[in-house]
């Protein structure tokens, strides 16, 4: 199987023109590397919907992205990331996990850790402990982490060191969790360049030391830049005059291929153009019609 992108989108809203412009530089990766582009529906949550899902497919394939076989969907695959915390679990990498999101912010932590970084309060808990604590609460599954930090090479932000916690891969209500979805399906369908908004830049380490433990390729990362609104906040439906159906597809993709120094009439043509080292570096701000 060769390389591929992909764009992966969680079906809670309708895309806005600051996801769109992420999805087509996730194809221009791709198609200027030769790789093959894939889509998937990141449905896990519950806050996602199907009718959502289906008009986000449909403004992707209207302002011209193609993918290379049919999407797939998270919900339709819970024993593959069921196998890998069962497989982690027997390699005594697992441990159950009690606290709320609460608790973590209050608990003490490292000097250099972020604000929500897992402090290991239920690390050393006893069986008994965690006979208590389960009876009051489903535990959430974490991963027993060996390091505190690891380094990942990005295309535009050269190498990044961050922090890896014990972070969740099961919640509390069952439900996989990012971290270990993402990696898993990457894997699963021959990912190896993942392009995405740099917010995500942070949860990089955690995923590829993840997928080190789990005997996977490391991909390409290219973390891009947001698209802001005029007070330099992320990029909102309810900034308005932001979703393809507001502004039609001749206008979105002017916007795009504008922004991103390339004023081009379609995908093809901004194919021709694309140049990963031009790429602008600063969020680009986006001003309603």
């Amino acid at each position: 199987m060769s390389g591929a992108g992909r764009f992966a989108p969680s079906p809670s809203a309708d895309l806005h023109i600051g996801n769109l412009r992420t999805a087509v530089l996730a194809w221009l990766f791709a198609r200027s590397t030769g790789r093959r582009f894939l889509i998937r529906v990141e449905d896990l949550d519950d806050r996602t919907h199907d009718d959502v899902a289906h008009r986000q497919l449909a403004d992707l394939a209207a302002i011209g992205i193609t993918w290379d076989a049919e999407p797939q969907w998270q919900s339709a695959h819970p024993d593959r990331y069921a196998a890998v915390v069962d497989d982690l679990a027997a390699r005594g990498l697992v441990y159950e996990c009690y606290c709320s999101r609460k608790d973590i912010l209050a608990a003490p932590r490292a000097p250099h850790a972020p604000e929500g970084a897992y402090p290991g309060t239920c690390r050393g808990l006893s069986e008994q402990q965690r006979a208590q604590r389960r009876a009051s609460r489903p535990p959430a599954l974490r991963l027993r982490s060996d390091t505190s930090e690891y380094t990942v090479t990005d295309l535009l932000h050269g190498t990044y060191t961050g922090v890896v916690d014990d972070f969740v891969l099961r919640r509390g209500d069952g439900v996989p969790a990012y971290n270990l979805a993402v990696v898993v399906d990457d894997a699963h369908s021959g990912v190896d360049q993942v392009v995405r908004g740099d917010d995500l830049l942070s949860s990089s380490p955690r995923q590829a030391y993840l997928a080190e433990l789990l005997g996977y390729r490391q991909p390409v990362y290219a973390h891009v830049p947001l698209a802001l609104n005029a007070d330099g906040k992320r990029l909102a439906k309810r900034d308005g005059a932001v979703t393809l159906a507001e502004l039609g597809v001749e206008r979105a993709f002017s916007l795009i291929s504008t922004s991103l120094g390339w004023p081009s009439a379609d995908l093809t043509e901004l194919l021709d153009r694309f140049d990963p080292t031009t790429l602008p570096r600063q969020p680009w701000t986006y001003q309603p019609v």
